[in-house]
């Protein structure tokens, strides 16, 4: 089926306002995104901020009168300063137009992700088959890709395993499946629980895989912590992170920016002997030994 899509961009006092009147003449579900190249990377816990300025966007069926629907939405919008765009939407399938830019992916010698509906490269590498449903995590970031190239490079073999916001549960998984014993994935969100068990169960590693909201978790030392979140949280985390980390560990911290890396590395230095150990495109990930209490 055919869709359009129209956009109001407006300011961020008016955002309700927008959605409100795309709903009104019956869009069937409403995006928001930045109009000024003014990302919020780390909004804090339990709030929702919106940019100065928005496009909020509704999908609607197609078949109506575009015209008489944008005429609606200026009237609607009368008060705000607003501009309106529409666009008619080809009809294709969304589900295979998304797997046709996800491929296979190498991370060491004998590693790859492969995404659940292609064939393997090679049957006999070590391949982390993966559905990323609604979870943040398939690899192809980098904050994730030096995550699993580090893990690739530096096999968990026997090791126990901390995955810090877990997401899809591709790093756990990863350490499970290049050796370690055992693995637990935390994240605050609970889709994030339901994408790592299935993906877990798809890899053949549920049985040594533990996940729990990060509110329910009782923490214990492990050999490797994982986290691939961002800057703030990392920072606050610091503590909690350490304790979790036995003595000569490794932590593994991801989801910096190049300029936010001395921050993140100075509140771990407590506790760590920190490392810059990668960096891709404007992302840094650091590792850290964990030293004798």
């Amino acid at each position: 089926m055919p869709w359009l899509q129209v956009s109001i961009t407006t300011s961020k006092a008016h955002t309700e306002q927008a959605e409100a009147a795309l709903l009104e003449c019956g869009a069937c579900s409403i995006t928001y995104r930045d109009a000024d190249d003014a990302p919020i990377l780390e909004p804090a816990p339990g709030e929702t901020p919106l940019w100065e300025n928005s496009i909020v966007t509704g999908l609607f069926a197609s078949g109506g009168d575009t015209e008489s629907l944008v005429s609606r939405l200026h009237v609607a919008m009368a008060e705000a300063r607003h501009s309106i765009r529409s666009e008619a939407l080809e009809d294709r399938d969304w589900e295979r137009a998304w797997m046709a830019h996800f491929h296979p992916m190498q991370f060491a010698d004998n590693f790859w992700v492969v995404p659940s509906h292609h064939d393997a490269v090679d049957e006999h590498a070590i391949n982390l088959r993966l559905d990323p449903g609604l979870a943040f995590g398939t690899g192809t970031h980098a904050t994730t890709a030096m995550c699993l190239q580090w893990l690739g490079q530096h096999p968990p073999q026997g090791k126990t395993v901390l995955d810090v916001g877990c997401g899809s549960g591709i790093l756990a998984i990863a350490a499970l499946l290049l050796g370690a014993s055992h693995a637990t994935g935390t994240d605050i969100d609970p889709q994030a629980i339901e994408a790592s068990r299935h993906n877990a169960t798809h890899n053949r590693v549920a049985d040594r895989l533990q996940l729990a909201l990060v509110k329910d978790y009782r923490p214990e030392p492990v050999d490797i912590v994982l986290a691939n979140i961002l800057s703030g949280p990392l920072a606050q985390l610091a503590p909690t992170l350490a304790q979790n980390c036995r003595a000569g560990g490794d932590i593994v911290l991801s989801g910096i920016l190049q300029e936010q890396a001395d921050d993140v590395r100075a509140a771990y230095a407590p506790w760590f002997d920190m490392d810059t150990t990668r960096s891709q495109d404007d992302w840094v990930m650091l590792h850290g030994c964990r030293k004798a209490d």
